[in-house]
């Protein structure tokens, strides 16, 4: 592929929930199609793409209001427009994105694995009662 484009990966709260689900989302340039991001894709990180979906979202209007002891202007501005694209990767494939957040996520687990572990142990002793000796009994 000549044309090479520019996919970034969206990395949100939204985009991590739906990756377990093997769907990943792309922000794409507008001059992009279904079949040129897919070769992209399959090129770049060496995965089978079942399917593409592409959405395109329009900027939203914003007023913009400029203040110096009094208004002078309330005049409207827009956000750019945003083209994304939810990929669908084949079974047994996956991208990396999120690798770090689970790994972060199970060391936490782990730990608190290991502290409820210590925690039972110092209840168990607490409760445990001593052992009189013969001079206690006399």
């Amino acid at each position: 592929m000549s044309n090479l484009l520019e996919l970034l990966p969206i990395l949100s709260e939204k985009t991590y929930k739906i990756s377990s689900s093997k769907i990943y989302a792309f922000k794409v340039p507008k001059n992009a199609n279904k079949i040129s991001i897919k070769q992209q894709i399959e090129d770049y990180y060496k995965v089978e793409v079942q399917s593409v979906n592409i959405v395109h979202t329009p900027g939203k209007t914003k007023r913009t209001i400029s203040l110096t002891g009094k208004r002078y202007d309330n005049s409207y501005g827009k956000r750019t427009d945003v083209k994304k694209a939810y990929v669908y990767l084949k079974e047994g494939f996956s991208l990396p994105f999120f690798d770090a957040i689970e790994e972060e996520s199970k060391k936490e687990q782990k730990a608190q694995e290991n502290f409820d572990k210590a925690a039972e142990k110092i209840d168990k002793k607490e409760t445990k009662k001593p052992k009189t000796t013969k001079k206690e009994k006399a």
